[in-house]
C-alpha cells in the first residue's frame, strides 16, 4: 500500500526501478504539471492567504530535472465553462504562469473539470506510452491536484503526489466552520495518503531521478 515519503524513507518498491532500486524508471513515468495559470497569482496578489508558498520553486525544480533527465512532462490545463470564472479561455487568467509554459515536444491537455482525466485522452496516451508512474503538482491540493490522483490511483497507475509542490486556500464548511489553508492542504494529504497516492516530496522525487 501506499504510503507517506519523506524524511529519508524508502519509497515503495512499485515506485522505483533499476538495478539499485533507488531511481524512477523515466520511460515508465510522467510529471503532471496542473493548473499552474495566471488566475492563481492574481488571487495571491489580493492577498489570499494559501499554504506552500515555496510551491512553485519546487514545480520549477521538478521541470528543470525532469527535462535535463530527458524525462516526460505532462502539462494540464484548466479553461472553465462557468461562467465568470476566472479560467474562462481568453481571459488573463487563463493564462499558463511563465515558469511552467510548456516547451515543445511536451503534451498540453486542456480540461474543463477538476480531473484531468475527464474529457481528455490523458489515460490512453499514458497507456500507449507505457507509463505507469504519475508525478503530480500544481494547483489546487484539494480540488484538481486530489481529484486527479483519486483517479489516478483508481485506475491503477502509481500515483506519487508531491507535498510541497500544491498549495491550497482556506475554505469555510457548510456548517461555518473555517479551516485554514494549511488544515485544508493537511487533510488533503490525509485524504490521498495510502489510499490513492504515495505522498512523497520534491527531494524525493530529485533523488529518485538521479543515477
Amino acid at each position: 500500500m501506499a504510503r507517506w515519503i519523506g524524511q529519508n524513507a524508502p519509497m515503495n518498491d512499485k515506485a522505483m526501478s533499476g538495478a539499485d532500486g533507488g531511481s524512477l524508471s523515466l520511460a515508465q513515468t510522467a510529471l503532471l504539471v496542473i493548473d499552474v495559470q495566471m488566475a492563481f497569482v492574481h488571487r495571491d496578489a489580493q492577498g489570499e492567504p494559501r499554504s506552500t508558498p515555496g510551491a512553485e520553486d519546487n514545480i520549477a525544480r521538478l521541470l528543470a530535472a525532469f527535462r535535463e533527465a530527458g524525462g516526460r512532462v505532462v502539462h494540464i490545463h484548466h479553461h472553465s465553462h462557468q461562467e465568470g470564472s476566472p479560467f474562462s479561455a481568453g481571459l488573463p487568467g487563463n493564462l499558463v504562469q511563465e515558469f511552467a509554459k510548456p516547451l515543445a515536444g511536451e503534451a498540453l491537455y486542456i480540461k474543463h473539470v477538476n480531473s484531468s482525466f475527464i474529457g481528455t485522452s490523458l489515460e490512453a496516451d499514458m497507456r500507449r506510452a507505457g507509463v505507469e508512474h504519475l508525478v503530480l503538482c500544481g494547483a489546487t491540493a484539494n480540488q484538481c491536484v486530489e481529484t486527479t490522483a483519486r483517479m489516478a490511483g483508481n485506475l491503477d497507475f502509481d500515483t506519487l503526489y508531491i507535498c510541497d509542490g500544491v498549495w491550497a486556500y482556506g475554505n469555510t464548511g457548510p456548517d461555518g466552520r473555517e479551516h485554514s489553508p494549511e488544515d485544508v492542504l493537511s487533510l488533503s494529504l490525509s485524504n490521498l495518503d495510502g489510499e490513492f497516492a504515495t505522498i512523497v516530496t520534491t527531494d524525493d522525487i530529485l533523488a529518485a531521478l538521479r543515477p
